[in-house]
This record gives C-alpha cells, sequence and structure tokens, in this order.
C-alpha cells in the first residue's frame, strides 16, 4: 500500500468520533451528491458468518460465467484493496485515491466513519466501471449497515448468531432482526440459516418478500464425491465439493446458488461456470491450508457459531498427531465460549494479545485458559506465539490460529516477512 493511500486511511480512522456509528442518513446523503446510479443487477450479502464466502463463490462463478463483477468486501487481512474488485483484480491505490477525494470533495460537513466514507468511495469506483454485476458485503447487521443505502435487486442472510451484541441485541432474534433489513419488498429473500429466527421470518412475510429458506425452496443432498442443489425446483447436479474446505461451506455455496436462480433472466450462467467456480473459488482465512508436515490451519473464526464450525471440520481430519492452537481474540468478543468449543479438540495453545487497543490483554487470555484448564504458553505477539507452535510441531501434528481477522493477518505478515 502505498504512503499516499495510508495517509487517508489514517486520517478517515481518526476524524469520526466513534469508529462504528449505524445509521444511513449521513452516508444517503453523500450518495445523493455523488449523483450515484446503479444500472446492473445489486447482490447484498449478510450473515454473522459465510457472508464473506458466499460472495467469494457469487464473484468467482459470474466472472467465469464471462461477467464484468464489481466485489466489496470486508474486513481486509492484508491490504486495503482486498476491500475492492472490480472485474478480476483489486481496485489499484490511485483509483482508490482518486474515489477517497470524490467523497470529500463533496461530503461538505456530513461527518462520515471510516467505513461509510471507504464504502462510497468504493461505490464511485463501481459506479464508473462499467459493471454487468455487483456484490456488496454487509459490514456489520444489516439494517443500518452503509451497504444497504443501495437498492438490492437480491439479498442474503447466511447465518444468524450471536456477535456484535453491543450494536445488533443480545439474542438471535434480536440480531435476525436487523440482518434481515437488508431484504426488499417483492424481490427475493435468502436465508442458509438452518433455523432462522422468527423475527427475520416476519420481516420477510411482512414486507413481503419471496422467502429462499435452508429445507424449504432450497435443499442440499450430498452424495458421496459429490453434491446436488435444488432451489425452487431448479436442480444444480453433480455439483464438486466447495474448494473452501469444511461442510459448512455447502449452505454458503447454495446460498450463491439461490441467489444465481433469482437473477437467472438477467444474468444465466451456464452449469461449467457454475461447478468451475465452486471448485476454484479461493478466500484467505477460511480454513485455509498453507502448509503440510505438519499441517499448518489459519482460520478467521471469532465468535461462537464459527468456532462450533472450526471445532467440526478440525474433527473432520484424518486421525493424527496432536493439533496446536495459535490463540489471540479482541477484548469485545466472547473469548470463553469460543475457547469452550474448540477445547475439547486442543491438545495445547499458544495464546498471545493481538496489536491494537481492541486486543483483549494477557490476563484477559490467561482467565480464559485457567477457566477451563488449557494446557497454554502465553507469549507477547501472535509472532512470537506462531513460531513456538511451529517450533513444536511434529511432522504429523496440525496447528490451527484462530480467533480473529487480525490473528490471521498477523500470522500473514509475519510469514511474508519472514517466510
Amino acid at each position: 500500500m502505498s504512503a499516499a493511500l495510508g495517509d487517508w486511511l489514517s486520517r478517515l480512522e481518526s476524524r469520526h468520533h466513534k469508529p462504528i456509528d449505524l445509521g444511513l442518513e449521513r452516508i444517503a446523503e453523500v450518495l445523493d451528491r455523488l449523483d450515484f446510479v446503479v444500472d446492473c443487477p445489486v447482490i447484498v450479502v449478510g450473515g454473522t458468518n459465510g457472508k464473506g464466502s458466499a460472495c467469494a463463490y457469487l464473484h468467482t462463478i459470474l466472472s467465469q460465467a464471462g461477467y464484468h463483477v464489481g466485489l466489496y468486501t470486508s474486513p481486509h487481512l492484508r491490504h486495503f484493496n482486498e476491500r475492492v474488485r472490480i472485474g478480476v483484480d483489486l481496485a489499484d491505490d490511485t483509483s482508490l485515491i482518486a474515489a477517497m477525494a470524490a467523497v470529500e470533495a463533496v461530503r461538505q460537513d456530513t461527518e462520515l466513519t471510516y467505513f461509510e466514507h471507504t464504502t462510497l468511495a468504493a461505490l464511485w469506483l463501481f459506479q464508473r466501471a462499467r459493471l454487468e454485476a455487483l456484490i456488496l458485503e454487509v459490514g456489520l447487521g444489516g439494517r443500518l449497515d452503509a451497504v444497504n443505502v443501495v437498492e438490492s435487486d437480491c439479498a442474503v442472510v447466511t447465518s444468524v448468531d450471536l456477535d456484535h451484541q453491543d450494536y445488533l441485541g443480545t439474542d438471535r432474534e434480536r440480531i435476525g432482526f436487523e440482518k434481515a433489513g437488508i431484504y426488499r419488498a417483492g424481490k427475493v429473500a435468502i436465508c442458509t440459516d438452518p433455523t432462522p429466527p422468527r423475527s427475520l421470518l416476519q420481516h420477510v412475510a411482512a414486507l413481503p418478500a419471496r422467502l429462499l429458506g435452508l429445507g424449504g425452496e432450497i435443499q442440499i443432498h450430498v452424495q458421496d464425491t459429490v453434491w446436488e442443489c435444488r432451489v425452487a425446483g431448479t436442480v444444480y447436479p453433480a455439483l464438486p465439493w466447495p474448494a473452501l474446505r469444511g461442510r459448512h461451506q455447502l449452505h454458503n455455496a447454495a446460498a450463491a446458488l439461490a441467489a444465481l436462480w433469482s437473477l437467472r433472466e438477467r444474468l444465466p450462467v451456464p452449469m461449467a461456470a457454475i461447478r468451475s467456480g465452486l471448485a476454484t473459488t479461493a478466500l484467505a482465512g477460511r480454513f485455509q491450508v498453507i502448509g503440510h508436515a505438519p499441517l499448518r490451519i489459519l482460520d478467521v473464526a471469532h465468535n461462537p457459531h464459527a468456532a462450533r464450525a472450526l471445532a467440526a471440520n478440525l474433527a473432520d481430519l484424518p486421525p493424527s498427531g496432536r493439533k496446536i492452537a495459535v490463540f489471540g481474540m479482541l477484548a469485545d468478543k466472547d473469548i470463553e465460549a469460543v475457547v469452550a468449543c474448540l477445547r475439547p479438540g486442543i491438545d495445547y495453545w499458544h495464546v498471545a494479545p493481538l496489536h491494537g487497543p481492541r486486543a483483549a490483554d494477557r490476563s484477559r487470555l490467561q482467565s480464559a485458559m485457567q477457566r477451563f484448564a488449557c494446557a497454554h504458553t502465553l507469549h507477547d505477539a501472535v509472532e512470537e506465539a506462531w513460531r513456538a507452535a511451529c517450533q513444536e510441531a511434529g511432522p504429523t501434528d496440525t496447528i490451527v490460529a484462530f480467533g480473529s481477522f487480525h490473528t490471521v493477518a498477523e500470522i500473514m505478515a509475519a510469514i511474508e516477512q519472514n517466510g
């Protein structure tokens, strides 16, 4: 990342009095001043977990079908540019700086958060890219998230569970209502949570919108080495297992297929593109294998729902050696619940605080380890914890790093720097 882009991002991070300030009024005002118009199908994807994976499947499949696709996601792992894709390429620094400046030129006295300003910058770029499809990932929640300022043609909620309770509510019903806010009247509303909250279902009925739900109009059938997805009676047969590992990825892939089904008249996609897209989708930090002997895995799991999926994926690995964790989390997350989910499957923990003001400190991490009687070593930094795990592990062991996007990002940075 160039110094100029870094300067922009630093200013945006420090400008607003709150790092998160949900609401659509500010961003709607500035979007109107940008004369934003989108003339292609828009898919908005939200969910506690799985939304990044569903976006990745959609982007890969549509790109392989020959469409010029825009993709907006967050957060990034290594470089801000990861958030904005135009076609198959990441937006370059020069384009992003121009977009930031364009937003700044029209915002006047409207105070924007970091996420609002950068979302507007992405939309400014997308408007100029002559896109044939646009995929937008929700940042937090849905109803009041900056992305929801854009009118979508199809909206997806991949899952509903506990996370960001300070902003979204303390139970699934409240969180489900917030996430359902991305649905639009008269459009298709997709939900691949196996047990959607009543609040979400009631919101869909009140709009009204057509609900495509897992176990209802979305059906998954596993057949040895392939699987089949049915969406509203349309059969997608003999599908390869998704390139992103884990059984839960079938739900995310099915969400993508349902979105494609809903837009089939405007964006027809051949089966060849669907199969090749599922088989080749890549997304860092989602049970990502980065090495063997010992097996080394990076996963951004940072809440109980994601931790349960990670635990199931680890249990599905062929029996061998020890399971060694490298672990760090943010202070506002449910650290104890995440540890409880993984404790039965982890033999030893290397624990460290993350960088930054939101990180859980050593004492908080130590307390969680002691509460669940986890054999562990406490380190000063994630890089040190990763290095210790790699030195300790034998060729048949498995090292899994998890707990936060920041955990994975710090390890990726260390590997990039030191190999």
